[in-house]
C-alpha cells in the first residue's frame, strides 16, 4: 500500500511541475541543435592502409613465425608514423602552418588483433587536406623505413580519396540532440523533485490532512462576485434622507 501511495505521489509531483520538464528538455534540445549546426566546426576523417611485411630473401619461408614477427613491427612502426621523424617532413612537403607535435594529434594508427596491416586515420577541418595528410604520410614513412630500420617492408595497400559528398564525421547534430533532450528529462524531473522537496508550503485540504494529521472542519473560499457599490452622491443621498416630519413619498 505505501508503495502505491509513493507512486502516486510521484506522478503527482511530475504532473504538477510539467511544464518546467518540457521546457527543460526543449530549451537544452534547442541549445544543443543551434551549437551542432552553427557553432562547432564541421570535422572529416581520411584513412589510408598500409601493409607491413618482413624482408625475406629466396631461402626464407612464409611461416607463422614471420607474420608475428610482423605484426610486432607494426606496433614499432605506429610510433614512427607519429614521431617527429615522419611528420616533420610532411609537414613541410605539404608546406604546412603548424608543427609536428601539433599534426600528431591529428593522425591515430589503428590495426587489428594479429593483422599485418596498419591503417593511418586522420581528421582534419578540411576533406581534401584530412586525404594529402594521410597520403603523405604513409608515402613518406614508406619512403623513411629502409634508412630507419635498414629494411624495406611496407607497402601502401590503399590510399586515401575525397568522395563527391563527403561528410563530416562530427559533430553530429541528432546525436547529439537526441543526448540533450535525454539531459534535459534528466534535469528537469530532477529539478521538479528538489523544487517539491524544498516547498514546505500548505496549498490544499489534503496537505493539511497529510502533514498536520488534523481533520479539515471548514474551508475558506474567494469570493470573487462581490457587488460593487454604486456611484451615488452625497447630495442625491441628502435628496433622499426624509427630513424631520417628513416621510417618504410625501
Amino acid at each position: 500500500m505505501e508503495e502505491t501511495i509513493s507512486l502516486r505521489e510521484l506522478f503527482t509531483v511530475l504532473r504538477k511541475r510539467l511544464w518546467l520538464i518540457v521546457l527543460i528538455t526543449i530549451i537544452a534540445a534547442t541549445a544543443s541543435g543551434v551549437i551542432s549546426f552553427f557553432v562547432l566546426t564541421p570535422v572529416y576523417e581520411s584513412k589510408t592502409q598500409i601493409l607491413v611485411n618482413q624482408a625475406k630473401n629466396d631461402q626464407q619461408l612464409y611461416n607463422t613465425q614471420t607474420v608475428q614477427t610482423n605484426v610486432q613491427l607494426i606496433n614499432t612502426y605506429n610510433d614512427i608514423i607519429t614521431s617527429p621523424a615522419i611528420l616533420d617532413k610532411v609537414v613541410k612537403e605539404l608546406k604546412m602552418d603548424k608543427s609536428a607535435q601539433s599534426l600528431s594529434g591529428q593522425i591515430q594508427v589503428t590495426s587489428a588483433q594479429d593483422s599485418q596491416v596498419a591503417q593511418i586515420v586522420v581528421q582534419d577541418t578540411n576533406a581534401k587536406r584530412a586525404t594529402q595528410i594521410a597520403n603523405t604520410t604513409a608515402s613518406v614513412f614508406q619512403k623513411q623505413v629502409p634508412k630507419l630500420m635498414n629494411v624495406d617492408n611496407v607497402k601502401v595497400l590503399s590510399k586515401a580519396t575525397v568522395g563527391e559528398s563527403a561528410s563530416p564525421i562530427k559533430p553530429q547534430p541528432l546525436l547529439n540532440i537526441a543526448i540533450a533532450v535525454v539531459v534535459g528529462l534528466m534535469v528537469g524531473i530532477g529539478l521538479s523533485f528538489l523544487l517539491e522537496y524544498l516547498d514546505n508550503t500548505l496549498k490544499t485540504e489534503q496537505d493539511i490532512e497529510n502533514i498536520l494529521d488534523l481533520p479539515v472542519i471548514g474551508v475558506v473560499t474567494n469570493i470573487k462576485d462581490v457587488p460593487k457599490p454604486s456611484n451615488v452622491s452625497r447630495s442625491d443621498v441628502a435628496a433622499r434622507v426624509p427630513q424631520r416630519g417628513e416621510t417618504y413619498g410625501s
